[in-house]
């Protein structure tokens, strides 16, 4: 195939090209993603089928994933796309995963927060974890199912169970947070969102949320009220978004959005790009609390770095205070779910 290249004149391009195939081929991985056919869970196979560094592409659950699937295969790029149904094909699904990512579970509705779905999703995340620990105990495992404050305890307390536990892969994915900050902070100051980054602390519901004004890039000042008004939407963009749905959902195309930067993010670091940052809730020393989110420099290995939280201001201070109550319970909660 490349008998056209290698003519003398041209051995430098041809050992270009050659160089660049082979790293290519090298950088192949698979993606399997639980809980496939919802709201978030086909927007975001769709985003992933786009991602270069993906080969094969797994798609699991209960229902409609074979059609999920077949409907991806036709798009054109080199992702392969296979489906995965019931509960006897989910080892398949996820042997040999690079990354895992979680969608699976109920979607928020009116009136409820993300702790109400604590009983139904809290399950799902268990047995879904526990077939990773079995089979792709390596795997980069990044859990979107809510309540994130509570499904990575528990995501962590089913690796432990396996005897398989390693802290730097398993993520609690906030990026969503840190989305919505860098749109609501970019619409504020008429800067373009995608030249803003906000870091996001704490977890991943209502105060728990910390977004971090005063250490965004480019950097922003607010009038004291207007800082608090900014905090507090962030804070409950998620329940904007349920309100407006008006009981058809919550927010599903902006979280597979968010979903697919971070997994394309890690497969990056994964692939060998140096520099890759992204705040994730994870297993953390940074605070009381085991599980916190923080900008996280990502790796071959998972976690490179944590970054930790930085030097925040009075009212930042106070709000992380505010916060560590319900964080805590949150951890608290998932442990005792495995531990029962």
């Amino acid at each position: 195939m490349f008998s056209r290249l290698a003519r003398p004149s041209n051995i430098k391009s041809t050992l270009v090209v050659l160089r660049k195939f082979s790293a290519s081929a090298q950088n192949q991985y698979k993606v399997s993603v639980l809980g496939a056919s919802g709201g978030i869970g086909q927007p975001l196979s769709l985003l992933l089928k786009e991602n270069p560094l993906i080969s094969q592409l797994a798609l699991y659950d209960i229902v409609h994933t074979p059609g999920v699937a077949a409907d991806l295969s036709h798009i054109e790029t080199k992702a392969q796309v296979k489906g995965y149904v019931g509960s006897d094909q989910l080892l398949d699904c996820v042997k040999d995963s690079d990354v895992v990512v979680i969608p699976a579970g109920v979607p928020r509705k009116p009136g409820m927060t993300r702790d109400d779905l604590f009983n139904t999703n809290a399950s799902i995340v268990r047995d879904l974890t526990d077939a990773c620990a079995q089979a792709c105990p390596q795997a980069m495992i990044c859990i979107i199912s809510n309540p994130v404050n509570s499904t990575v305890p528990i995501a962590s307390e089913v690796f432990k169970s396996h005897g398989v536990y390693d802290p730097n892969r398993i993520f609690g994915v906030t990026t969503l947070d840190v989305v919505r900050a860098n749109t609501f902070v970019g619409e504020a100051r008429g800067i373009d969102p995608a030249g803003v980054n906000v870091p996001v602390i704490g977890g991943h519901s209502g105060v728990t949320i910390i977004p971090l004004l005063s250490q965004c890039t480019p950097p922003v000042s607010f009038p004291a009220e207007d800082r608090k008004k900014m905090t507090v939407r962030i804070q409950n963009a998620g329940t904007e978004v349920v309100e407006a749905k008006a009981g058809a959902g919550s927010a599903t195309l902006s979280m597979a959005y968010a979903g697919a930067r971070f997994t394309k993010s890690m497969l990056e670091a994964l692939a060998g790009k140096e520099g890759v940052i992204e705040c994730a809730y994870v297993r953390s020393n940074e605070t009381d609390a085991k599980y916190f989110a923080t900008p996280i420099q990502l790796g071959k290995n998972g976690i490179e770095k944590n970054l930790g939280i930085g030097k925040l201001i009075e009212y930042e201070v106070g709000v992380l205070k505010a916060a560590m109550e319900e964080l805590q319970a949150n951890i608290k909660k998932g442990e005792d779910f495995v531990a029962k």
